[in-house]
């Protein structure tokens, strides 16, 4: 049964916030994430469970149905390998792709897909350090921690962000920073949790609290 582009959207909004310890996810999570209302949750969640995509139990929350997780993982894989094509082979910045690649993900083409995938060399990541699901739904794992957690004098190499938004991308971009920058902790402040950065060896930045546990590496 064919899916809308807001029903699509759904499903991959209960995937990524069922990601972390695949417990169920509450309809207020699901209405804070994408923006609506706990009534319209509840709406599409029974149209949703009705087709085969989503469990639903009162009072605990909802979970996605194998079919739903298939589609939720196509979903990302389109997106993703959006996101480096428009990077590599259009030269978009890494802050100006989400929403182009928001719009493709629903091309709904698995041939493509499976094509756009050879021709950029079957990459396992996408410009923001994402993993990009292979052709059978799997995720490449790496070993990588936030900024945040580094102590004084220890470094590590940005392999990711956890926030996509255009401002703080841009954010980056004005200190230099993408993947593959070399960020060594040089001071942490006690009092607000910031912490003082030193970019590729050589300019010094101070770094919210915010902005390291949005920072993902992997020690140098």
């Amino acid at each position: 049964m064919p899916l809308s582009y807001t029903e699509e959207n759904y499903i991959k909004a209960i995937f990524k916030l069922s990601e972390k310890d695949d417990q169920p996810v509450n309809t207020n999570a699901i209405a804070k994430s994408i923006a609506t209302t706990a009534a319209s949750v509840t709406d599409m969640i029974k149209k949703l469970s009705e087709k085969g995509f989503v469990y639903y139990e009162r009072y605990k929350g909802v979970t996605l149905s194998p079919e739903g997780k298939s589609v939720a993982t196509q979903l990302i894989r389109n997106h993703r390998l959006w996101e480096v094509f428009l990077v590599n082979k259009l030269q978009f910045g890494w802050d100006q792709v989400h929403d182009l690649a928001e719009e493709l993900e629903h091309i709904k083409s698995t041939d493509l897909i499976n094509r756009l995938d050879t021709f950029l060399g079957n990459p396992k990541f996408d410009p923001h350090g994402d993993p990009i699901p292979n052709r059978e739904g799997k995720f490449t794992l790496r070993n990588q921690t936030t900024l945040g957690t580094l102590l004084t004098d220890q470094t590590g190499i940005l392999v990711g962000v956890r926030e996509h938004t255009t401002p703080f991308l841009a954010y980056l971009n004005g200190l230099n920073i993408n993947l593959g920058t070399e960020l060594k902790i040089i001071e942490r402040i006690q009092f607000d949790r910031s912490v003082k950065v030193q970019i590729n060896g050589k300019e010094m930045s101070m770094f919210t609290e915010q902005v390291s546990q949005n920072l993902f590496v992997k020690l140098k």
